[in-house]
């Protein structure tokens, strides 16, 4: 069955009416998501007058960038995507502004700290390293004296390389044992090698 002209007419209006009505919509209404590809997603409520508010776009460019009619009432739908070249309301762009100023803050703290850390270790690194090389000195020191360095040196009961009494070693002539037992002897006796290595330039043995 045929529409009559005023049913026609009826509904021209009524749609024409919620076109309008959309376009116009609240300005407080959710804004649309931000893609961050110069997109954005349209949200309940959006209108091209909003989102053109909300990226400080004029509502002509916005249609014209998304190939609309000028002035025309296009209808857009919660879930669609619109093309935009504006930047975010000045509220927004702040917000975003102080994000990066804290975050610049933070790694260049975390950067500083890191850089301090680091100094830190390589000295006392290095402050180790020129003491285990001093005590490596006075050790071999000690052993090129007593036994010319040789592990199977004997001279009555002292044995090996350090030419400790056999009692302390216990029957185990192995170099990994003479090492050992030498460096308790030292360390219980003088504190260091560079100690022991003192006392015997005073007195011939240690």
């Amino acid at each position: 069955m045929k529409k009559s002209l005023k049913t026609t007419l009826l509904v021209a209006t009524t749609a024409l009416t919620g076109v309008l009505a959309l376009q116009g919509a609240n300005q407080n209404a959710h804004a649309a998501v931000n893609n961050n590809d110069g997109t954005v997603t349209v949200q309940s409520g959006d209108s091209y007058m909003s989102i053109a508010k909300q990226f400080n776009m004029t509502v002509a460019n916005l249609e014209t960038l998304n190939g609309r009619t000028v002035g025309g009432y296009d209808l857009i739908f919660p879930g669609e995507t619109i093309k935009v070249n504006g930047t975010q309301t000045t509220s927004n762009t702040t917000s975003n502004n102080n994000t990066q100023v804290a975050a610049a803050t933070t790694t260049n703290t975390s950067s500083n700290y890191t850089t301090t850390s680091n100094a830190s270790s390589t000295t006392s690194y290095t402050a180790t390293t020129s003491a285990s090389s001093s005590e490596e000195a006075a050790k071999a020191w000690i052993a090129n004296k007593e036994s010319g360095g040789s592990y199977t040196a004997t001279n009555g009961q002292y044995v090996g390389k350090y030419q400790l009494s056999a009692s302390y070693l216990n029957g185990d002539y192995s170099a990994a044992n003479q090492e050992r037992v030498a460096n308790n002897y030292v360390t219980s006796r003088y504190g260091s090698w560079t100690a022991a290595e003192a006392f015997w330039q005073a007195n011939g043995w240690y």
